[in-house]
C-alpha cells in the first residue's frame, strides 16, 4: 500500500508544515556543506548573505533572516496575506537557524567542483521542492518579484532573472568567474530536482488513441488495465469524417500492456504516448484542496 498525503483537513496542514520544516533544514544544511565553504553563491537573499559573510565576516543565517524581515512584512501586505507570512516566516526562521547553528559542526564533504554541483544542487532542489510542496516559500527575491509584477507589470521570471544577474555579477567580482559558472550549473541541477519533487516521483503517461474500433479498445483498457477512458469527438483532417479519439492515462510501467492490448484489438490504430507531468484524481494522487 502506498501512503499518500491527505488532500484536506488538519492532517493536510500538518503535512504541509512538516514538509516546510524538513525542506528548510535541508536547504540550510546544503548551504553549509556546499555553498559557503566552496565560495558558491546561490541566487536570492541567501546569496547576498554569503557575499556579506566573505566581505565582512557576518553570519550567513543571521543576515538571511534580517534581509527577509522587511520582505516578509511587504509580502504580508501585498503578496500573499497571513498564510504567506506564517508559512514563509517559519521557513525563513528555520533556514536561518539551521545555517548558523549547524555551520560549526558540518565539514564540507568535497571541494571537487563537479561533486559540489551535483550534490549541492540535489540537496538544494530537494529542500526547496519540499517547501514548495508544503505551499510555502523561502522568501527573499520571490517577494520582490511578486511586488514588481503587481505594481510595475514586470514578469516574475524576468524580475528574478534581473535580481540574480546582479547577485552573480557581484559574486564574479568577489570570487571570480569560475565560482559563478559553478553557481549557475548548480542552480540548473537544483531547478531540475525541484521540478521533480513538486511534480511527484510517480511517472505517468498519457495516450491518445485513434482507432476503427473505439469500443473494443475501450473495453480492453477497462478489462486489462482497469483505467478510465475518455472518448473525445474528433474529425479527420483529410476525410472530414467523424473519428472518436480515446484519451487514457496510465502509469509508466503500464505503457507496454496498453500498446499490446490496443494492437490486439486494432493493429492499425494510431497511438501517441507522452509524459504527464502530474496526474491528480481517481486512480492517481488525490486532488489537493485548499488548507490554511
Amino acid at each position: 500500500m502506498v501512503w499518500k498525503l491527505p488532500s484536506s483537513g488538519p492532517w493536510r496542514v500538518v503535512a504541509d508544515y512538516a514538509q516546510i520544516v524538513v525542506g528548510s533544514v535541508l536547504v540550510g544544511i546544503g548551504v553549509n556543506l556546499f555553498f559557503v565553504p566552496n565560495q558558491v553563491v546561490s541566487g536570492g537573499v541567501t546569496g547576498v548573505a554569503i557575499l556579506a559573510h566573505y566581505a565582512f565576516g557576518t553570519p550567513v543565517g543571521l543576515v538571511t533572516l534580517l534581509l527577509n524581515l522587511p520582505l516578509l512584512a511587504i509580502g504580508w501586505r501585498w503578496a500573499g496575506g497571513l498564510r504567506f507570512l506564517v508559512r514563509t516566516g517559519i521557513s525563513v526562521a528555520i533556514l536561518s537557524a539551521t545555517i548558523d547553528l549547524t555551520g560549526p559542526y558540518l565539514a564540507p564533504p568535497t571541494t571537487d567542483r563537479l561533486l559540489v554541483i551535483c550534490y549541492g544542487g540535489l540537496l538544494d532542489g530537494l529542500g526547496m521542492g519540499l517547501v514548495f510542496r508544503g505551499r510555502g516559500t523561502t522568501g527573499g527575491t520571490d517577494v520582490i518579484a511578486r511586488i514588481a509584477h503587481r505594481f510595475l507589470g514586470l514578469g516574475i521570471g524576468q524580475t528574478l532573472l534581473i535580481l540574480n544577474i546582479a547577485i552573480f555579477a557581484a559574486a564574479a567580482f568577489q570570487f571570480g568567474a569560475e565560482a559563478v559558472m559553478v553557481a549557475l550549473a548548480l542552480a540548473f541541477v537544483s531547478a531540475r530536482v525541484l521540478d521533480t519533487v513538486q511534480a511527484g516521483f510517480a511517472a505517468s503517461r498519457q495516450a491518445i488513441i485513434i482507432t476503427h474500433d473505439p469500443v473494443g479498445v475501450r473495453d480492453a483498457v477497462f478489462t486489462h488495465l482497469h483505467r478510465g477512458v475518455t472518448i473525445l469527438e474528433a474529425r479527420g483532417g483529410y476525410t472530414g469524417l467523424p473519428r472518436p479519439m480515446l484519451y487514457v492515462v496510465v502509469a509508466a510501467h503500464e505503457v507496454g500492456r496498453l500498446k499490446l492490448r490496443v494492437a490486439e484489438v486494432d493493429p492499425d490504430a494510431f497511438v501517441a504516448i507522452s509524459s504527464a507531468q502530474e496526474v491528480l484524481g481517481e486512480g492517481f494522487s488525490p486532488a489537493e484542496r485548499e488548507a490554511t
